[in-house]
């Protein structure tokens, strides 16, 4: 706990004006609550034995007025209290997701996209309690602890001595009940990432599902998840309300020690049976601040659990760096020279050498896994080679900003991405809207004529991952998304698979004009994408084994020859 506020209280320094009307609110319960009890003592004493009437007329006010400061804190305290909580959470939540965004691609071919997304709802939504519930809770608790502590020691410190050494006996059992909160609280948060990874498959693959009629197998697969969150929550319960049962029977034996000593005290003159009473009550809400403080602790423990996987994702370092220069100038060439890329064990790309010049067209072939798409993951930086070295115009490409990077290369990869956006925002993403720019680049890629179809033309949703859109239109928004920045290097991992042959001559044609202002890679698989190229890299087992034209491949490479019959097929 200790930690945790260390972690967080931090942040309150830019809630000044929030944080100092919360503690006011604190104080104003604290106080209120103090004052409940020692109205109990003058109502009793002056206006039941002594028959003060004009007590009676003031009683009835006093405890307004306590009950309102008692009321108006709580509201102030919780409001404010929630805001500073809330705002805590939305930063922290930002954070997390620039954070995840701006780690290497390594990290998200590792980490599965449903733990992730358990760690930025599920795990927040725990820690969320610390800020608005946890760290407000325990100095509203502590500050109505001391001031009532206070006050039945100024009423009676002999009887407050009982209370005040027995209630402390509970921190044994607690603390070992703590333990295993933390314990089960670990195990709860991880079984939920694996049933949102389960849920996340599930609904990303319903088309798979509904076409073989697995439903009742991916039931049973999701029940297994389902079942085990189920017991790890019902293991969390019965240790957290553990708490309760310790916290009565300790208090019991206070109070019940408190009333025959005091009832004594009363008997032999020595307490009035109003301050009797007055130091009861005070003693009954005493009790209560601190069985919430004792259940504050074992809550805790699941936000302690759910932090510490927080702070671990944000304690992974992203390898692929910022470098120290902008690159603004155009692009001309880039230069591949005797590079080699490993993922792990797995030997992808081996002394791989190659310049590309602008105004050229660069076709990538060969089988499966050769190593085509490595090298475009390193053109765009997803991945840094291990040896070797990638300049732009002799400039290493690590030296630059990755952004700067990025604004001078369109990638359009095999996996394309719609956002659930009007067709201008998808085109224009992550810049300014330029209606103009985006209707151009439409035509470019061959897709205005079905866009001016649709019911809102470039204004019109497209839904989620462009499910009311078909493949070939898809792959012609994606293109146009690219052409959009107006590249130096233009990346087309099989970006005309899904067109039609008069959509794909169309674009064919589109590239062939802008071919001079840019760099064009393409990893192709058709022929009719391969034979215009101007240079065909041949790749085979992460190596390039030839290299030329179509004509001359189709000649002196038995490689080139393989695939093109296979394409050919």
């Amino acid at each position: 706990m200790k930690e945790l506020f260390k972690q967080y209280l931090p942040y309150f320094k830019d809630y000044k004006k929030e944080f100092i009307f919360s503690v006011i609110g604190m104080i104003a319960v604290a106080v209120g609550t103090a004052g409940t009890a020692q109205i109990i003592k003058p109502t009793l004493d002056d206006v039941f034995i002594k028959k003060d009437e004009a007590m009676l007329y003031l009683i009835p006010f006093a405890l307004f007025f306590v009950y309102l400061l008692k009321g108006v804190g709580a509201y102030v305290q919780t409001y404010f209290t929630t805001y500073i909580g809330q705002d805590v959470i939305r930063r922290l939540r930002e954070e997390l997701v620039l954070h995840i965004t701006k780690l290497d691609m390594e990290f998200f071919h590792k980490n599965h996209s449903g733990t992730l997304l358990s760690r930025v709802t599920n795990d927040i939504a725990r820690i969320q309690s610390i800020v608005s519930e946890i760290i407000p809770q325990f100095f509203r608790d502590t500050l109505t602890v001391a001031a009532l502590a206070g006050y039945v020691i100024y009423q009676n410190p002999k009887l407050a001595l009982y209370f005040l050494v027995i209630m402390p006996l509970a921190i044994f059992p607690l603390a070992k009940l703590s333990k295993k909160m933390r314990k089960y609280s670990k195990m709860s948060q991880q079984s939920t990432a694996d049933m949102t990874i389960r849920l996340e498959e599930i609904f990303s693959n319903i088309d798979v599902i509904k076409a073989n009629s697995s439903q009742k197998f991916e039931l049973t697969r999701f029940a297994k998840e389902n079942s085990t969150v189920f017991k790890y929550i019902m293991k969390q319960v019965k240790v957290n309300n553990l708490t309760t049962p310790i916290m009565e029977i300790l208090g019991s034996i206070a109070i019940g020690l408190v009333i025959f000593i005091g009832g004594q005290e009363v008997i032999n003159g020595n307490m009035t049976v109003g301050g009797f009473f007055s130091f009861s009550a005070a003693l009954f809400m005493l009790y209560t601040p601190i069985k919430a403080l004792s259940r504050l602790h074992n809550k805790t423990q699941d936000a302690v659990a759910a932090n510490d996987r927080i702070k671990e994702l944000l304690n992974v370092k992203a390898k692929i760096t910022d470098g120290k220069n902008e690159l603004t100038q155009s692009i001309n060439t880039i230069s591949v020279n005797n590079v080699s890329l490993k993922y792990d064990d797995k030997i992808a790309l081996q002394n791989i050498s190659m310049k590309l010049q602008k105004g050229n067209l660069y076709a990538l072939v060969g089988d499966s896994g050769a190593g085509k798409s490595s090298l475009v993951n390193m053109l765009v930086r997803f991945f840094d080679p291990n040896s070797g070295e990638i300049l732009i115009d002799e400039q290493n490409i690590n030296s630059f900003t990755l952004e700067s990077l990025h604004n001078k290369i369109a990638f359009v990869s095999q996996n394309i991405m719609i956002f659930n956006d009007t067709i201008a925002a998808n085109i224009a993403y992550g810049k300014e809207i330029d209606n103009d720019r985006v209707i151009d680049a439409l035509k470019k890629a061959h897709a205005i004529n079905f866009v001016n179809k649709l019911p809102n033309g470039v204004d019109t949703l497209l839904a989620q991952r462009g499910s009311n859109l078909s493949g070939g239109q898809k792959q012609r928004i994606a293109l146009a998304r690219a052409l959009y920045k107006n590249p130096d290097i233009l990346i087309l991992d099989e970006a005309t698979s899904a067109l039609d042959n008069i959509s794909e001559r169309e674009i064919k044609k589109a590239l062939e004009e802008l071919k001079n202002d840019m760099i064009t890679i393409s990893v192709a698989h058709r022929l009719s994408s391969i034979q215009d190229a101007d240079t065909i890299f041949v790749f085979r087992d992460g190596n390039i084994i030839c290299d030329g034209n179509h004509e001359l491949l189709s000649l002196k490479c038995d490689e080139y020859q393989r695939l093109i019959s296979t394409l050919k097929k």
